[in-house]
C-alpha cells in the first residue's frame, strides 16, 4: 500500500479509502537543541529530544492522503557557516564536505608531507544499552516499529516477531540522531542531509530485529551499607557509607520516630532500609546531605537526653533502659564513669 507523504502522517492508505489525513503544513524547525514546527509552535511546544518531536500531532486536516513529493521551497539564504561541497554519489544519495578541509589538504600535500602531532588516548565511551522486544507483550496490528529508521508496521507474531523469516528482520539506526549547523543525520553513521523529508529517508546502518513492546530493564540490585553514628547534645550524626549515590533519585524520609532511606547508586545497586529511631527527633528541622563517599544525616533530638544506640533493635543487646553517661556534681556529665539515670529508670532500676 502506498503510504502518504505528509509531515507528520506518514499512515499507509489505500486509493479508494476515505481516511481523515491530520498533517503539518510547515516545516520543522531545530533551534539550540529545541524542535518544534513553524506552523504550531505556538501550540505545541518546542521539544528536546528527536522522539518527542516526532509524536507531535498534526495541526491540520484534509479528506485523503497523498503519496506526491512533498514540495520544498527554495531557500534563499541558505544555511552553510562551514562552506560544504554538496554531491551525488552513484546510488544517489546526498554527499557532503567541508570545502575548508580539502583545500587544506591539497595545499599541504602541494608543499610538505604534515608532522604527525602526538594524540592523547581517549576511553572508548561505554556501549549503548539497547531496546528488546518483549514477547510477552500482545502487540496491535499496526503497530509501528520502535527502532529509529525502521517504521515496519506489525503484521502478525508468526510474521513480525517469532522465529527468522524476512519479516522479523529491523534494518534500523542504533543510534539517536543529530542536528548541526544545518545537516541531518544519525551519530551511528556518516551520511549526513539538509532536508527534513530526506533525513527521514536514510536508511539504517544495522539489522537486528524489531522492538514494537520494550522489554523492561531489570531493577536494581539490593546492597548494604555500613552504618556509623556519634552524637552531640542535641543532634545525633549518622554516616552511611554509600559511594556514589545519585542524589536525583535517592529519597530520605525523617519522621518523629525513625528514617526512611531509599538510597539509588549511578550503577545499578539500591540501598533501602527503616531505621526505628531510639528516641524522637524534631522531623522538620532534621536534614541530610549527599557527598561523594557516603549519605550524612543530621538527626535533631527532642530532648537532650543521651542515645545509648541508634535503633530500638539494638536495645536488647543491652537492656531496655534510657541511659545517661555521666557524674554528679557541678563539674558536668562529659567522661564520667557513674551511670546515672533518670526517674523513670530509677524505679526500674531500683
Amino acid at each position: 500500500m502506498p503510504r502518504c507523504t505528509r509531515k507528520g502522517c506518514n499512515k499507509e492508505f489505500t486509493e479508494d479509502s476515505n481516511q481523515e489525513c491530520i498533517f503539518h503544513p510547515g516545516a520543522p524547525v531545530f533551534h539550540e537543541g529545541l524542535k518544534s514546527w513553524s506552523c504550531c509552535s505556538d501550540v505545541n511546544k518546542p521539544v528536546l529530544e528527536f522522539d518527542e518531536f516526532m509524536k507531535i500531532s498534526g495541526c491540520m486536516k484534509t479528506e485523503r492522503h497523498t503519496n506526491d513529493a512533498p514540495k520544498v521551497e527554495p531557500s534563499k539564504a541558505p544555511n552553510n557557516p562551514n562552506n560544504l561541497a554538496v554531491s551525488v554519489s552513484e546510488d544517489g544519495k546526498e554527499v557532503y564536505t567541508s570545502e575548508a578541509v580539502l583545500t587544506n589538504t591539497s595545499s599541504q600535500s602541494e608543499s610538505k608531507p604534515p608532522v604527525s602531532q602526538p594524540i592523547a588516548p581517549t576511553e572508548p565511551p561505554p556501549p549503548a544499552i539497547e531496546e528488546e522486544d518483549d514477547l510477552s507483550i500482545p502487540v496491535a496490528v499496526g503497530t509501528k516499529c520502535l527502532r529509529k529508521g525502521c517504521g515496519k508496521l506489525f503484521v502478525s507474531d508468526e510474521l513480525n516477531r517469532l522465529g527468522d523469516g524476512e519479516g522479523t528482520v529491523c534494518v534500523y539506526h542504533p543510534s539517536p540522531p543529530i542536528f548541526r549547523e544545518g545537516s541531518k543525520g544519525y551519530l551511528c553513521c556518516k551520511r549526513r542531509v539538509l532536508e527534513f523529508d530526506e533525513f527521514l529517508k536514510i536508511e539504517g546502518c544495522k539489522t537486528g530485529r524489531h522492538v514494537f513492546a520494550v522489554k523492561a530493564a531489570p531493577g536494581p540490585t539490593q546492597t548494604e551499607c555500613r552504618i556509623e553514628h556519634y552524637q552531640t547534645l542535641d543532634k545525633v550524626h549518622v554516616s552511611i557509607y554509600a559511594k556514589k549515590a545519585d542524589k536525583d533519585k535517592t529519597s530520605i524520609k525523617f519522621e518523629c520516630d525513625k528514617v526512611i532511606l531509599d538510597i539509588l547508586f549511578q550503577d545499578t545497586k539500591r540501598f533501602t532500609r527503616t531505621i526505628d529511631l531510639v528516641g524522637p527527633i524534631n522531623a522538620a528541622t532534621s536534614t541530610f546531605q549527599i557527598m561523594g563517599t557516603k549519605v550524612e544525616l543530621h538527626l535533631q533530638k527532642e530532648d537532650r537526653r543521651s542515645w545509648p544506640v541508634l535503633e530500638k533493635s539494638e536495645l536488647v543487646k543491652i537492656g531496655n533502659y534510657a541511659v545517661t553517661f555521666g557524674v554528679g556534681g557541678r563539674t558536668g556529665t562529659i567522661g564520667g564513669k557513674e551511670i546515672i539515670l533518670d526517674a523513670s529508670n530509677q524505679v526500674r532500676a531500683g
